[in-house]
């Protein structure tokens, strides 16, 4: 796999701000549950809030398969800031790109690159999860614009956030997109979520009751949000492919590390074969895994340019994103447990840091659609164009 001066330039100038400024921190902050404000301040300083947000709005305008590179060194310093940056800098302004006004994109893009407000994506619902199709959240015909009302599931950054992209139903067959400010009425946190990994990211649940917002804080069309869900996600899973390799990089580096400290009957770790052999088996996957990612992120620059892609069946963009995900995070399981049996008894505490890496490892098969969806969706993409064969 090749990559250009800029894309090894931009991933060092990552890498070294993740090891730096993220990675010594990562184990309290996990401990504590929360992200100091100040680091994200920090990173918008690098344009890293503004990853793929065009220059003329203040962002650093990078391809996609870049913004995976960092997305991936984030990741392998502390899952939680990554998964954070990722709905931050992938969806919310992927769609308002794509589907947004001039006039949202002036008013919203430059806060968001620039750090002045964090971005946060609320279609997930107590009773649409996997069925994102069953969004129940109503948008009703409100004077000059719209008032929302329901529930908002598992929503990443919500009670940080300045900027809230909200799906809801506007008819029995239509969901519109609307942009959400929490600081209105009516946008309530219920309450903050603990989840097994990912710790320092704010989750929350959130009930909308009567928010009013404006005809100008619609998205394009009020019935065809849906198919922007469902592009964003595209983008999302590619993201969450990106932080497992992440995760699975650090458990690898981890494991490495350990293997020629750690003795045992006098000699280290590393000179075992079944450790080389682990090790070996990890390495692997990673690089595989890190060719898959990329050349999705590449498809998903061609689409952004207007190349249409034309991949069908295993082949198809929606597939190839689902797969990358699905080998991206079970890979960073795999290489998780793996480098917990390396540290043996240690791994299975807290005072070291593949604890914490197996369970942000978990949270990969689960967001943006579990593994299992990940295979629905790899087969209906196969079996409809064996169809149309």
């Amino acid at each position: 796999m090749t990559f250009t001066a800029e894309q090894l330039e931009i991933r060092a100038l990552a890498r070294d701000f993740a090891q730096t400024e993220i990675a010594p921190h990562a184990e309290a902050w996990d401990a504590a549950g929360k992200i100091p404000d100040d680091l994200f301040l920090r990173m918008a300083e690098l344009g890293f809030l503004g990853m793929l947000v065009p220059e003329r709005y203040g962002g650093l305008d990078l391809d996609v398969a870049t913004y995976l590179l960092v997305l991936e060194e984030i990741a392998r310093a502390d899952a939680s800031v990554a998964l954070t940056v990722a709905i931050h800098s992938g969806p919310v302004p992927g769609i308002l790109l794509a589907h947004g006004s001039e006039s949202q994109k002036e008013g919203w893009l430059p806060r968001l690159a620039s750090g002045e407000i964090i971005g946060a994506f609320a279609l997930t619902e107590p009773g649409a999860g996997s069925d994102a199709a069953a969004i129940a959240c109503v948008a009703r015909r409100a004077g000059a614009g719209w008032a929302l009302d329901g529930e908002k599931s598992w929503v990443t950054n919500g009670a940080r956030a300045g900027l809230v992209m909200t799906f809801a139903r506007t008819s029995p067959e239509g969901v519109g997109c609307f942009l959400a400010e929490p600081s209105q009425e009516g946008y309530h946190i219920v309450r903050s979520v603990t989840t097994m990994g990912h710790r320092a990211s704010e989750t929350v649940d959130v009930a909308l009751r009567g928010l009013e917002v404006g005809d100008e804080s619609l998205i394009g069309d009020p019935q065809r949000a849906f198919t922007y869900a469902l592009e964003g996600l595209v983008l999302g899973r590619a993201g969450i492919a990106a932080q497992a390799l992440g995760i699975a990089q650090a458990s690898l580096d981890h494991a490495t590390r350990y293997s020629l400290e750690r003795e045992q009957f006098g000699r280290p770790l590393s000179d075992f074969g079944a450790t080389q052999a682990k090790l070996a088996n990890m390495a692997a996957r990673i690089s595989a895994v890190r060719s898959t990612i990329q050349e999705v992120g590449r498809r998903l620059d061609r689409e952004r340019r207007g190349d249409r892609d034309t991949g069908t069946g295993a082949d198809a963009l929606v597939a190839r994103a689902a797969g990358a995900k699905l080998l991206a995070s079970e890979t960073a399981m795999y290489a998780a447990d793996e480098a917990v049996q390396i540290f043996g008894g240690y791994g299975y505490m807290r005072d070291y840091p593949v604890e914490r890496l197996m369970r942000d490892a978990k949270g990969t098969e689960i967001f943006e659609g579990t593994s299992e969806i990940m295979r629905v969706v790899i087969a209906r993409e196969i079996i409809k164009a064996a169809r149309e064969a």
